[in-house]
């Protein structure tokens, strides 16, 4: 009888199922393929095994419990059953990005020459990429594209490791977990809330909580960085124009600012189109529109257009 025990190269050695464990321990003979990971472990659980290269070495007349290289599906002979010995956890693949991106960095001429500051443009780059192709309705380009935005995290993060003061990409995930984790007090916390709205409100209560709290440490402002904290302190102004002013009018009403300082911004009797543009902005936000998406589906529609048009002549 012949038992394949799969197991998953992302997760740590010895940490097998208690079904693999039976399989390995009432097993006549064990082997395994060479290099396989769990040696060490199962030495260390005085279970004697033979290296093995492939199921041709296999004694036809014992029970026998085999592993195979882990992570590719293991072939079955007829008669054999198959055990998953470790099962990877959603997210497990990250690790695999982690450690292709270490080996880049290391050996690959270009990834080793990049920074922060020349990787900067693709911040920008792959994140509209990603929105094009959601607004086209393909979803294998959006996972593709959804990719190449996290590559960007993981790069960033295996660059600043690299530094004495640095940081890794577990850093970056402690850190966002543990902002989740306190903005959210209805899920991890004792709070009660009684739909979205107030979910929102508290959000921008304990980001301002968090925010008075830091300008209470001592020491002095950076610049350009203004004595008080403010409800737009951290709006990206890099963004796409329209997007910002949208940004800037959420935060705005979020505390309370009144709706006309939008509708006032700039002078409505002068020839100033920024004003009225902005002014725009707050037209679609009053309707429930995203002012950056409604251009981008203008956009869209006149690009249709042209080709029409050039088709109609012959283009």
């Amino acid at each position: 009888m012949l038992t394949v025990i799969a197991t998953s190269p992302r997760v740590a050695p010895g940490l097998l199922s208690f079904e693999a464990w039976q399989a390995l321990r009432s097993a006549s003979a064990v082997l395994a393929a060479p290099g396989h990971p769990q040696l060490p472990a199962l030495e260390a659980a005085g279970i004697a095994c033979r290296v093995a290269e492939d199921l041709n070495a296999l004694p036809s007349d014992q029970a026998v419990a085999w592993l195979p290289a882990p992570g590719a599906e293991p072939p079955l002979p007829p008669g054999a059953r198959l055990v998953r010995g470790s099962f990877d956890l959603p997210g497990a693949h990250l690790l695999d990005l982690v450690a292709v991106m270490d080996r880049l960095r290391a050996d690959c001429p270009w990834d080793a020459g990049q920074t922060h500051q020349s990787l900067a443009p693709h911040l920008l780059e792959e994140p509209y990429e990603a929105l094009e192709a959601l607004e086209s309705g393909d979803q294998r380009a959006f996972r593709n594209e959804l990719g190449d935005v996290l590559l960007q995290v993981v790069f960033h993060a295996r660059i600043a490791s690299e530094r004495p003061d640095g940081y890794t990409i577990d850093d970056v995930a402690d850190g966002i977990v543990s902002k989740l984790v306190r903005r959210h007090p209805h899920v991890f916390g004792d709070v009660t809330v009684s739909g979205a709205d107030e979910v929102k409100r508290n959000w921008d209560a304990i980001k301002a909580e968090e925010k008075r709290s830091l300008a209470e440490r001592p020491g002095v402002p950076a610049p350009g960085e203004p004595a008080s904290p403010s409800v737009l302190d951290g709006v990206p102004f890099g963004q796409p124009a329209l997007a910002l002013a949208a940004q800037l009018q959420r935060r705005a009403a979020r505390a309370g600012a009144p709706g006309d300082l939008a509708r006032l911004d700039g002078d409505p009797g002068g020839d100033d189109i920024g004003g009225e543009l902005f002014r725009l902005v707050a037209r679609a936000r009053a309707a429930g529109l995203d002012p950056e998406l409604e251009l981008r589906a203008a956009a869209r529609r006149y690009r249709d257009l042209v080709r029409a048009w050039e088709r109609s002549r012959g283009c």
